[in-house]
């Protein structure tokens, strides 16, 4: 693109975006023709993908502002009005908004309101911020017909997003994502109404206390022990921190009217887009719950938690036999929940007929042996998990299998049904009832861990990611894809590749024999994985929500026998296999130019 093409983009946006602060700063790097910089911001539109937008915040069509959001806004409604258009003739459709703490959350979840409003749908807007699995329950609540978040998750301080969500309370996916793309790509005028005007005519209303109140209901309702709790809650000490987000409000409530003891990270308990405490405020990553544990140390705390800044993911950390503390892997805290779960449904008889338990592709298959234990179907999704919450959605449908537990890799768990995205709330409501349960065994959650290492083999999992940030960037990760599928990859870390499976092309093959193709009925994505001898698995897939490129490892090494020297054994032997592999995906990742 040209200069003169850029510059033709620049005032364009400079003419039609409203909000000041966003204008100003294209006018300045017009004035100075830094096209360096303008480059950057108009070289394409940010693109409204199928699960919404996200980018870093600022001027211009590539970047995350007030512009953007109402023009994505605008072709949500359309295609809301379009999708229901009985609700739409009684003047009944309504939709949800919340938002989390990141920067200029104000802006963008009040011109969202404003511009549903002014297309005739009643938009409930949160007085503060809010999670998002409170997001998609309120939906659901309060009956209407789409919902967005304004979030960007665990991304650094400089990105913001915008989440859309369907009447089910599920994130949009096909065939509504499509549809809304084409109707957010075909917007010529955005309508918008007066905030105050549409507050006095009820065309947007207010929302907090009520919603929270059933919110949290709901998650204590969904517990197995409250008489446990009762009696030992106070003989547990819980160390928490929001990471400057969304968490506190509930888990401080739930956990508290619970009896439990809940310490908040003081640093991080309010809400503040800079995350001045961390580089990235991700549950994942040890860094980000530092304070977090250096406060355990001292409160010689049971077990730390931690929430993102919108509360859908959850981490946490406990102290081992010489008071160091552990972090948990998603992976493994999924295989703990679900372990717990299914052993409670079993217990307390509330298993239902033909049970199903839903993991991403990308999660450990720890859970598939759980499952088989407790007679539980096992299926797989795609990664993200708006595609658990829709595979719940199509059981209920059919009403051949009940929802009982779903999770991912990335911390992402659902203990509930009335929620249908992954709710950190509720896993640290579970969490701590389920560290009460073994400790009332006389056994500590990573104890009880090790067992089920010795009963179903060790696992062992890696996530390795780069980041190809600017204009090269998509085409590089893209030119990785494409090598692999072209040249293949026959062994890794000295396995051999028993199978590959290419979800873009919907097959999967035996590389020495790729002829004999069968067919796997995922919904198209870029990801590759590669079935190894022994039972290993590792996955390549580009994100979909930031500029990098992903590598799982899921390994299995069986242990021999019940002894912790097996046990260790096991865990040498994975550790050996998933450095092996890992440097030769470095290597892959390094080449690419």
């Amino acid at each position: 693109m040209d200069e003169k093409e850029i510059l033709s983009r620049a005032q364009q946006y400079i003419a039609e975006e409203k909000d000041e602060k966003f204008r100003k700063e294209v006018e300045e790097l017009v004035s100075k023709k830094n096209m360096e910089e303008l480059e950057d911001r108009f070289y394409q539109s940010l693109e409204f993908g199928t699960g919404g937008l996200r980018g870093i915040m600022g001027g211009g069509t590539n970047r995350m502002n007030t512009l953007n959001i109402s023009k994505a806004t605008q072709g949500l409604a359309n295609y809301i009005i379009k999708a229901f258009p009985e609700e739409a003739k009684k003047g009944t459709l309504s939709a949800c908004i919340a938002y989390d703490s990141r920067h200029n959350h104000d802006k963008f979840s009040d011109i969202t309101a404003r511009v549903f409003a002014a297309n005739g749908i009643k938009a409930y807007l949160f007085t503060g911020m809010r999670p998002t699995p409170e997001l998609s329950f309120a939906i659901r609540m309060l009956g209407c017909k789409t919902g967005v978040v304004v979030t960007a998750s665990h991304n650094p301080p400089k990105y913001n997003g915008y989440k859309a969500y369907w009447a089910d309370g599920a994130q949009v996916v096909e065939p509504h994502d499509k549809g809304i793309i084409d109707e957010v790509n075909a917007v010529k005028e955005v309508k918008l109404i007066d905030r105050e005007e549409g507050i006095k005519s009820g065309k947007i209303v207010l929302i907090d206390k009520d919603v929270d109140e059933k919110f949290q209901s709901m998650i204590k309702a969904n517990l197995y022990r409250p008489e446990l709790i009762r009696e030992k809650a106070s003989s547990v000490k819980v160390v928490y921190t929001p990471l400057h987000g969304t968490g506190a409000m509930h888990v401080e409530k739930v956990l508290g009217d619970l009896g439990l003891n809940v310490i908040t990270v003081p640093e991080q308990r309010e809400g503040n887009g800079d995350f001045p405490t961390v580089e990235k405020p991700n549950p994942e990553e040890a860094p980000a719950l530092k304070m977090a544990v250096e406060l355990a140390k001292k409160e010689k705390a049971d077990v730390v938690m931690a929430t993102d800044p919108d509360a859908d993911r959850f981490g946490t950390a406990f102290p081992d036999k010489n008071g160091n503390y552990v972090l948990v892997s998603g992976n493994q805290m999924g295989a703990l929940l679900a372990d717990y779960v299914l052993l409670s449904k079993k217990e307390f008889n509330k298993m239902p007929k033909n049970p199903a338990l839903i993991r991403s592709i990308v999660t450990s298959p720890f859970v598939d042996f759980i499952s088989k234990k407790y007679g539980v179907a096992l299926d797989e999704v795609l990664t993200g998990f708006k595609w658990i919450a829709y595979l719940e959605g199509e059981y209920e449908k059919a009403g051949n299998k009940n929802y009982v537990f779903g999770l991912e890799e990335s911390y992402g768990y659902l203990v509930e049904t009335e929620v249908r995205d992954k709710d950190g709330v509720s896993a640290a409501a579970m969490c701590a009832e389920m560290t009460l349960y073994w400790a009332s065994k006389g056994k500590s959650l990573l104890e009880h861990l090790n067992d089920m290492y010795m009963e179903y083999g060790y696992f062992e999992d890696r996530a390795i990611s780069k980041y190809f940030e600017g204009i090269k960037g998509p085409g590089i990760m893209q030119g990785i894809m494409t090598k692999l599928r072209s040249e293949g990859l026959k062994t890794l870390g000295g396995k051999k590749v028993l199978k590959i499976r290419d979800i873009q092309q919907s097959i999967e093959f035996d590389p020495e024999n790729p002829s004999a193709k069968t067919d796997v009925k995922f919904p198209k994505s870029n990801v590759l994985q590669f079935f190894l001898e022994g039972g290993t698995i590792v996955s390549a897939r580009p994100s979909g929500t930031e500029p990098k490129i992903k590598f799982y490892i899921n390994s299995r090494v069986p242990v021999a026998q019940q002894t912790e020297q097996a046990l260790d054994a096991a865990k040498k032997d994975a550790g050996v296999l998933c450095d092996a592999i890992s440097a030769e995906i470095k290597a892959i990742l390094d080449a690419a130019k």
